[in-house]
């Protein structure tokens, strides 16, 4: 521990370089807001009740909650971290039953003028507790029962945000990943992850036959990379000596070129030739688990028969389970329909904007393409394209690079803690800012599908702005209490 005049001084041991840049992101996000607000008519910009008005006065709270939380003793944060996670489930559970259906979503309180959503503030509670569990000295990230757990933690806030229909506020837990993967996590999961996303767009992106025989393209692609990473995983988690690696590579080469040369005669489906290769690599898999007692053996056998499983199940959730306008978002940003008057008119308005803009941009209120509203949700989930517009390519990569500044020094701030609970914390800050980032920019100029979640301190709206400045503040709170002579 440190003296009590240590502790008194910590004000002078605020990073102010993290709150410059954010106040930096803020002040620009209430400009953006101007612009996308801005129809000619200029006694409406700063009129009572306006967009911009409105987003200053949250600006003014937001500043307001971030220093009075530096106010805060830090031992509160630690201390009721698991009261505040289950206080905010429930908040979650009765938001489900109470809020109005807004645009088919069941996830905002309407308090008199004042509407809140629980699932911006629940990432807060999610990240504090995450830190409280990661940091007893009982717990280690490290086995089946410790990873139920954590994943736990992250899920069942997600659960219930999924009840209200909010699917992008529930994909943006995916972010805690990354912090628990810098405490230990096995990448297997990440790998299974990016395979999971891989096949997914495989199936959906490959619809047809291969072009030299009768073969369904999704369903072959997917068995071929299933078998070849199913290979990898034996070289990498295994003891077997590298003729077997290339070995299997060779066979698997031999016979998909007989199976297509054998095609251009003979109308032949030759999926079976990959199913039939797979088979053996599982049947040989198992039959090593059993020989040598190792579980690597037995794991990846299963993940050749929970991804073949996972294919068969794409066509049902995406078909079944699915909605209309989330399957018609997913096709356009993958090339499989344009749809440039339903799903698609939004991405594709926006990249117009974006495009206008040119090196330069148009100049702060003069783009058109904003200003006549061409462009839906301008000013909340796609306000990244009045920047485009506005600022031009120079504006916009410097806005990106002010974001990565802010991530990276949020990153560093994580790794120079003492604590593990802050700097679990901290890594989780750095995730969802993360994400919210790549998902948001990437869905407007079309990289990524269209789910629908803020650009932090940027898009319009007091939950989203407050839910960002809490986690950040909160951060420097903690950083601010460290004791300096640990590092």
């Amino acid at each position: 521990m440190y003296s009590n005049g240590d502790r008194t001084d910590y004000k002078k041991r605020v990073d102010w370089f993290t709150i410059a840049l954010y106040l930096l992101l803020v002040v620009a996000g209430w400009f953006a807001i101007c612009g996308a607000s801005y129809d000619f008519d200029m006694s409406r910009l700063f009129a009572f009740g306006s967009r911009p008005m409105m987003q200053l006065l949250w600006i003014g709270l937001a500043v307001v909650i971030g220093f009075m939380v530096l106010l805060i003793e830090t031992d509160i944060f630690e201390s009721l971290a698991p009261v505040f996670y289950v206080a905010m489930l429930g908040l979650l559970a009765l938001t489900i039953f109470i809020a109005p259906d807004i645009k088919g979503s069941h996830s905002w309180l309407v308090i008199g003028p004042l509407r809140l959503q629980p699932a911006e503030f629940a990432k807060v509670t999610t990240a504090l507790f995450l830190a409280w569990k990661l940091s007893q000295s009982d717990f280690v990230l490290r086995g089946m029962k410790s990873y139920v757990y954590a994943f736990g933690i992250i899920f069942i806030p997600v659960l219930l945000i999924l009840m209200q229909n909010e699917t992008g506020s529930a994909l943006v837990y995916v972010a805690f990943f990354l912090a628990l993967y810098r405490e230990g996590l096995t990448g297997i999961f990440l790998g299974i992850a990016f395979c999971a996303v891989l096949f997914f767009v495989t199936a959906l992106k490959l619809q047809g036959d291969l072009w030299w025989g009768h073969t369904d393209a999704a369903e072959w692609s997917v068995v071929t990379m299933t078998s070849l990473i199913a290979i990898l995983l034996v070289r990498l988690y295994t003891k077997e000596r590298s003729r077997f690696y290339w070995l299997a590579l060779g066979l698997t080469a031999i016979a998909y070129g007989v199976s297509i040369a054998l095609s251009y005669f003979v109308p032949v489906n030759f999926l079976w030739t990959a199913y039939g290769l797979l088979v053996l690599l599982v049947v040989w898999v198992l039959m090593m688990a059993v020989r040598r007692y190792l579980l690597a053996y037995l794991l990846i056998a299963v993940f050749v028969l929970g991804s073949i499983g996972y294919l068969f199940s794409v066509d049902y959730v995406f078909n079944e389970v699915m909605q209309p306008h989330q399957q018609m978002r997913i096709k356009v940003a993958l090339g499989i329909e344009e749809d440039l008057r339903g799903g698609g008119y939004n991405v594709d308005q926006s990249k117009i904007a974006i495009g206008s803009g040119g090196f330069l941009g148009k100049g702060f209120l003069k783009g058109t393409q904003t200003k006549l509203k061409y462009v839906p949700e301008q000013d909340t989930d796609f306000i990244f394209c009045t920047v485009g517009e506005e600022q031009g390519f120079v504006g916009s990569i410097l806005l990106l690079i002010t974001y990565a500044t802010l991530i990276i020094r949020i990153v560093w701030l994580a790794e120079r803690q003492t604590k593990v609970f802050s700097r679990v914390y901290g890594h989780s800050v750095a995730g969802i800012l993360l994400f919210h980032l790549s998902i948001n920019v990437g869905m407007v100029i079309g990289l990524v599908p269209v789910i629908g979640i803020p650009l932090p301190f940027f898009s319009y709206g007091g939950s989203s702005l407050w839910g960002f400045t809490l986690l950040i503040f909160i951060l420097l709170r903690l950083d601010a209490d460290r004791d300096p002579r640990k590092r």
